[in-house]
């Protein structure tokens, strides 16, 4: 018993944290064993994220404690948890962008005079015992996703911590960059090192892991030895449920609406590697809902049809939006004919913070053409406001409210209400619940249902099943950059879609 013990090498009781009184995570009990490979297993919004940031130092436990090597332990700050030997891989980069590879890979590190010819051999040699090709001279912001997470994982190896955790290491990686990445962890697990293995990819969880644990809605489902798992165990852990009914309830026959003409066309949509020849069409007057995890590129292929990103040159794929080929370079272009997207990071790319609803309202209508005059009166834009305010049930002090005051919920409320008022054809939601309170979601979920009974046509961007199962008309599954499954409300389980999600 001591032994087993002593080999307990971060331990996590009765873990929780809230976010403006909601819980990311509830009474999580989770142990991560010295020199075990621990994969950390759960649908977007579980708590794996907000898990495992807690042990970094990024954010801190609400209620609950942490132990590290038996010691009660807080950190404060990602530093102060690497001190302690503690390195956390983030989905998203912290990598600097103007640095090159080799700066980055030494930063905090620097001495009073540096040999640059020296930093960027060590740099170089670093990466070619890990079996990463990536240029230590290149700047960051010139490589792609993939390279950008090999320097990520190659500087958490370099500061030689004890426990590494990845989150989601594997999705922008090519088949042969899986191959080298399973095999550093196999020799960091031989060097002692504790690694937590966050991922969506439930095959490379069972072939590496030596332990599962799963979350579900912020809480604690299954956590044991890998032997006792199998996908069928994992999936049905995973999609278990404990929201309310009356949020979450499946479609019955008799409210699936028909599908109207064809709006949209997309024939072998193509972008890098992230999108492959991926193929759907969008209907008026229904919500065809996307389902798809991390990496599988749903939200890739939204934003090339709607002119944020740019499809390959050659061999890109054809877009027709009724029935007419369009090839949208920029956003305004699709804006106004019709092609809206919003966004799923309301608070980078949906609003101008600083400015109140009104002027986000004005702005986006500008941008559709729908207010063209350059000069407008104060009292229509704040009609306009004040109209979609009423709409959208908007809870602020007034119309001149900045956006950065309100709350989550009426933040997204007012991305939508940008939306809207350039009068759309086709409006793709991406996670349009994401972050938002109870309420909000039944309001927005009504909103999505009205726009498609008033003859639009809408698609839903969503990682949550019942979200999908709930909203839907039809719903088309996403993985590894193409649309792989299409299912009707009727044939449509939890199981059925996050198997052909993952499989």
């Amino acid at each position: 018993m001591a032994m087993a013990e002593t080999s307990k090498l971060i331990e996590m009781r009765s873990a929780t944290k809230e976010y403006r009184g909601i819980a990311a995570i509830r009474n999580v009990d989770f142990t991560l064993m010295a020199g075990e490979v621990h994969a950390l297993l759960g649908e977007n919004g579980a708590g794996k994220s907000t898990l495992t940031k807690i042990m970094a130092g990024v954010t801190q436990l609400t209620e609950g404690e942490m132990l590290f090597d038996g010691k009660p332990v807080t950190f404060v700050t990602p530093g102060e948890a690497l001190s302690h030997g503690v390195a956390m891989v983030f989905q998203e980069t912290s990598l600097v962008p103007s640095m090159s590879v080799a700066q980055n890979l030494f930063l905090g590190e620097e001495k009073l005079f540096n040999r640059l010819r020296g930093i960027y051999i060590s740099a170089q040699q670093f990466m070619q015992s890990l079996n990463f090709q990536v240029n230590p001279w290149a700047d960051v912001a010139t490589l792609g996703a993939a390279q950008k997470q090999m320097v990520e994982i190659a500087r958490a190896v370099r500061q030689k911590a004890r426990v590494i955790i990845f989150d989601e290491p594997t999705a922008t990686l090519t088949p042969e960059e899986k191959r080298h990445f399973f095999a550093l962890v196999n020799d960091l697990r031989q060097r002692g090192v504790s690694v937590i293995f966050i991922s969506h990819a439930l095959e490379e969880a069972l072939n590496i892991a030596d332990r599962i644990t799963i979350l579900r809605d912020g809480e604690l489902v299954m956590s044991d030895v890998v032997d006792h798992f199998d996908r069928e165990t994992i999936v049905r852990a995973m999609v278990g449920r404990t929201f309310s009914d009356y949020l979450y309830h499946r479609h019955g026959e008799d409210t699936v609406r028909r599908q109207g003409r064809k709006i949209l066309s997309v024939q072998n949509l193509s972008m890098s590697r992230v999108v492959k020849n991926t193929s759907f069409s969008v209907y008026s007057g229904q919500v065809t809902g996307i389902f798809g995890l991390i990496g599988s590129g749903r939200t890739e292929a939204a934003k090339v049809i709607s002119g944020i990103y740019k499809r390959d040159f050659f061999h890109g794929g054809e877009v027709k939006l009724e029935n007419k080929p369009v090839r949208y370079r920029t956003p305004r272009p699709a804006v106004r004919d019709g092609v809206v997207y919003v966004t799923e990071d309301r608070k980078v790319e949906g609003f101008y913070e600083s400015m109140s609803i009104a002027d986000n309202i004005h702005r986006a209508a500008q941008a559709a053409h729908v207010s063209s005059s350059v000069f407008v009166s104060y009292s229509e834009i704040r009609e306009m406001a004040e109209e979609w305010t009423k709409k959208l049930n908007i809870k602020a002090i007034n119309s001149n409210a900045r956006v950065i005051e309100l709350s989550g919920g009426n933040q997204q409320k007012v991305v939508i209400a940008r939306s809207l008022v350039q009068k759309p054809k086709v409006i793709f939601f991406d996670e349009p619940t994401r972050g938002v309170d109870v309420g909000a979601i039944s309001e927005i979920h009504h909103l999505i249902n009205t726009l498609a009974e008033e003859g639009i046509a809408v698609v839903v961007i969503s990682s949550y099943l019942p979200e999908i199962m709930n909203i839907s008309d039809r719903i088309l599954v996403c993985r590894a950059g193409r649309i792989v499954e299409e299912f009707t409300p009727e044939d449509a389980t939890e199981e059925r879609i996050m198997y052909a999600a993952v499989h």
